[in-house]
């Protein structure tokens, strides 16, 4: 498979290479040359597949060569090493829970993904490679997490000073050895603007930088995977089935997107963002036009320019009324997120995350005019990782999962800086 700039399509590459540059030179994202369709055969046989065989499946036509069969196999096994539950929470709606990863948010299987192919990619060079990363939340700890100690790759990860949990910001800090913290005096459009213009600097050509952002093909494209797990559970149900995702950068809609090109049954998705609503008001006005990002309690969704938006435009060929049957985009306030979370509480007993509540709301939104449908909302990360506005809302403490109890007692360590010149100082040291 090649893949293509979109701001130049006569710019093209493997996948090793654009797992390596992250970006193009040009600055554009890349994408697959052609999006290969799976047959029928695989459909009908998914329930009786191993999600290690569905993921291995998914992923080869786009990492073609790049990487031998076993390897990559055991790749996908290694990423996909914890569970995937559907979960009933209404009638005909369900949560697919993604949150029982190592740092328990969705970001582990992308960073999981990327950091193997990587890792398999640089082995034996003498050259290193810097990850430097942009997280408005759950990035940062998934990418510290799958690169932490690996030889030949250093990690930087930016994040907005303040504006992060207080579990996810321990996520990021506490680490040490190859991972370095670096909180940025702004939001997050300003970590990722300053990333990407450090992909640009010639003068830092010889840090070999990549990205491990969903702009990544190596990050974005595994993502795919447990929308196929999805479906494989749900099959044998006979509604259509709609998908409601939170979404920030967009890169996890995308990718479910893209598998929905290849073939997977899903007849519709709903993009649920919080009041970063650019996605929401292109539209209904068909003017792409962010606004100042606005602060939320889903902070991992406080985007206002979505760089995998443009991926999205490209898999419908740039038709916005294409694009408009099998999209819809919804905005919610952060009292609405937690009037969903103390309504779902109260009703069972069942706790949502901040982005899950986004999430289940937009399917709420979406019934009033759509009948009919089994309807599917992602739980993107674990309530624990949100204790500020969770436990005051419920009156309840949160026990702390075993696996963040060790990260909980770490020692942050993290470097402040106010503008671009600071960060490529840190760089270049």
């Amino acid at each position: 498979m090649r893949y293509y700039s979109l701001n130049n399509p006569q710019i093209t590459t493997s996948f090793k290479e654009a797992a390596i540059q992250g970006i193009a030179e040009d600055k554009g994202l890349y994408f697959p040359m052609e999006v290969p369709r799976l047959d029928k055969v695989f459909f009908d046989n998914i329930k009786q597949l191993s999600k290690e065989q569905i993921a291995l499946e998914v992923i080869t036509p786009f990492v073609g060569d790049d990487i031998d069969q076993d390897e990559l196999l055991q790749i996908v096994t290694e990423t996909l090493a914890f569970d995937f539950p559907v979960v009933p929470i209404d009638k005909d709606v369900y949560t697919l829970e993604l949150f029982h990863g190592p740092t328990l948010a969705f970001k582990d299987i992308g960073a999981g993904f990327m950091s193997r192919c990587l890792r398999s990619f640089v082995k034996g060079k003498k050259e290193k490679v810097t990850i430097l990363v942009a997280t408005s939340g759950d990035t940062g700890g998934a990418v510290a997490h799958g690169f932490y100690d690996v030889e030949g790759i250093e990690v930087v990860i930016l994040y907005p000073k303040g504006k992060v949990s207080s579990i996810q910001e321990k996520q990021l800090t506490t680490l040490g050895k190859n991972i370095k913290a670096i909180e940025v005096e702004g939001s997050f459009d300003d970590c990722q603007a300053m990333v990407k213009k450090a992909f640009l600097d010639a003068e830092l050509k010889e840090c070999r930088l990549t990205s491990a952002n969903s702009i990544n093909v190596a990050r974005w494209l595994p993502q795919m995977f447990y929308y196929f797990l999805m479906y494989k559970e749900l099959q044998h149900l006979d509604k259509p089935l709609v998908v409601s995702v939170p979404s920030g950068n967009f890169g996890n809609i995308c990718a479910g997107m893209l598998a929905q090109k290849m073939g997977l049954p899903i007849v519709h998705f709903i993009a649920a963002t919080n009041a970063n609503d650019t996605i929401p008001r292109f539209f209904s006005n068909k003017a792409y036009a962010p606004k100042q990002t606005i602060e939320t309690i889903s902070n991992a969704m406080d985007v206002s320019d979505p760089s995998n938006f443009v991926r999205i435009l490209e898999l419908f060929a740039k038709d916005a009324a294409e694009l408009h049957q099998d999209l819809s985009a919804y905005s919610f306030t952060d009292a609405q997120t937690l009037a969903m979370i103390k309504e779902q509480y109260q009703k069972d007993g069942y706790m949502l995350d901040p982005h899950a509540a986004v999430g289940y709301l937009g399917i709420k939104e979406y019934v009033k005019q759509h009948h009919n449908f089994t309807g599917v909302f992602l739980g993107t990360a674990h309530p624990v990782k949100f204790p500020e506005c969770i436990e005051d809302l419920l009156k309840i403490e949160i026990p702390i999962p075993e696996e963040l109890k060790e990260i909980m007692n770490g020692k942050k360590k993290s470097t402040v800086i106010k503008n671009y010149e600071e960060l490529k100082n840190v760089l270049l040291k």
